[in-house]
């Protein structure tokens, strides 16, 4: 059972600017500075084609998935974090469930995303949801930090 709520971020919605703020200061914290979005989530959020969930446990901002899908083909999670001790319980998992539902019904065909090969929790999570290694990246976060790019594929009716 899970004591976590969902919520798609809207941009006119009452709280938003106090959601950006907790947003960017989970990605302060848990991201290095040359890999974080935290000065450009409202930049990139005011783009058409970009969506953001997070989740609330206990009213504390506890994690997000931002995602964008830039064609009709194709969607993409740009970042996913959930606090350090709201982990391993099941949020994480939901949030990515939600934004791949969410492009579903963009009818998109692919969902891609980038993550390192050490993070072994997030490639455990993409797995179990059916994403699969399409390649490795030498150098893509830094010149000593790898990532894989990962794909889940949608049946086409």
């Amino acid at each position: 059972m899970s004591n976590w709520v969902i919520v798609e971020l809207q941009k006119n919605s009452t709280n938003y600017e106090k959601i950006i703020e907790g947003i960017v200061r989970i990605e302060k914290k848990i991201f290095p500075k040359h890999e974080s979005l935290a000065r450009l989530f409202d930049d990139e959020l005011g783009k058409r084609n970009n969506g953001l969930f997070y989740g609330v446990v206990e009213g504390q901002l506890a994690g997000y998935v931002m995602f964008s899908w830039p064609s009709s083909l194709f969607a993409s999670i740009t970042k996913l974090a959930v606090k350090e001790n709201y982990r391993k319980k099941g949020l994480g998992e939901a949030l990515l469930r939600a934004a791949i539902d969410k492009c579903r019904t963009r009818n998109v065909h692919r969902i891609s995303l980038h993550v390192d090969p050490l993070r072994t929790s997030a490639m455990s999570l993409y797995k179990k949801l059916g994403f699969q290694v399409d390649t490795l990246i030498s150098g893509y976060y830094s010149s000593d930090r790898d990532a894989y790019r990962m794909y889940l594929d949608f049946e086409v009716a």
